[in-house]
């Protein structure tokens, strides 16, 4: 009986320490667990501490990109605007520059233009060529203006005055022969006789020439001269034959016989 009360009792702490055993086996198993749990738990968050900081490490970069784009396009913005101003001022300096130049040309032309009025040009009269002053060739012309209207007297006077201002004008040879004949129509023979003559004088081989030799014979019949008539148009038709000067001597010469 106390042998089965031991065995029991022996079979109780086996069961006991058996259990015991499990339990503590039990025990050790969650704790390992638990602290592989726990380090996978730590080893989670601190990847998604670092995937947190990663993903705020990338919005700051975004953002600071984001940033320097717009930065960047400010920048390019106003490159952009003072290239526009800068290209404007160059359309604006070449259109000043234009308008100097256009200004400068007109000022020259002018400037050409009223020293033109000064200086000697080219002119014909009477089948010659010379250099005459604007103010020469202005005062001739007036004066001839005067003939043709035939205020003879004021012509004489206009005549007279121009070639006193200007005696060694070119015009002279025709002034003469038109102030002889200013002269002649105001019955001044004798003046027309000296300005007639001065043209021979001076300018024989000028086309006025023969008839100015007509003229002196005219003024010499006017005068009473008619043997100096005669001789003269002898002269004329020896000088200058072929001319109608010189038919006009001949058939005068006839009514002289």
């Amino acid at each position: 009986m106390e042998r089965m009360m031991s065995g029991r009792k022996w079979v109780l702490a086996l069961m006991a320490a058996t259990s015991m055993g499990s339990a503590c086996a039990g025990l050790f198993d969650d704790d390992e667990a638990r602290k592989a749990i726990l380090d996978l738990r730590q080893k989670v968050q601190s990847l998604e501490t670092r995937l947190a900081d990663d993903a705020r490490r990338s919005e700051e970069d975004k953002a600071q990109l984001r940033r320097s784009l717009i930065e960047l396009q400010s920048q390019l913005d106003t490159s952009r605007s003072e290239l526009a101003q800068l290209q404007g001022k160059q359309e604006q300096m070449a259109r000043d520059l234009s308008e100097v130049q256009r200004q400068q040309k007109d000022t020259t032309q002018s400037v050409d233009e009223r020293l033109r009025r000064f200086e000697p040009a080219k002119v014909s009269v009477d089948g010659r060529e010379f250099m005459a002053d604007p103010t020469e060739r202005r005062d001739f012309e007036a004066a001839m203006a005067t003939f043709r209207r035939g205020e003879f007297a004021a012509a004489q006077v206009a005549l007279v005055d121009f070639l006193n201002r200007f005696p060694k004008t070119g015009y002279r040879p025709s002034a003469l022969f038109w102030l002889g004949n200013a002269q002649y129509a105001t019955r001044d023979y004798k003046d027309a006789l000296a300005s007639f003559r001065a043209l021979m004088a001076n300018a024989d081989d000028h086309m006025r020439a023969p008839e100015a030799m007509l003229a002196i014979a005219n003024c010499q019949l006017e005068l009473k001269d008619t043997k100096g008539a005669r001789r003269t148009l002898d002269d004329l038709i020896a000088k200058y034959p072929g001319t109608e000067a010189a038919q006009a001597a001949k058939d005068r010469q006839s009514r002289l016989r």
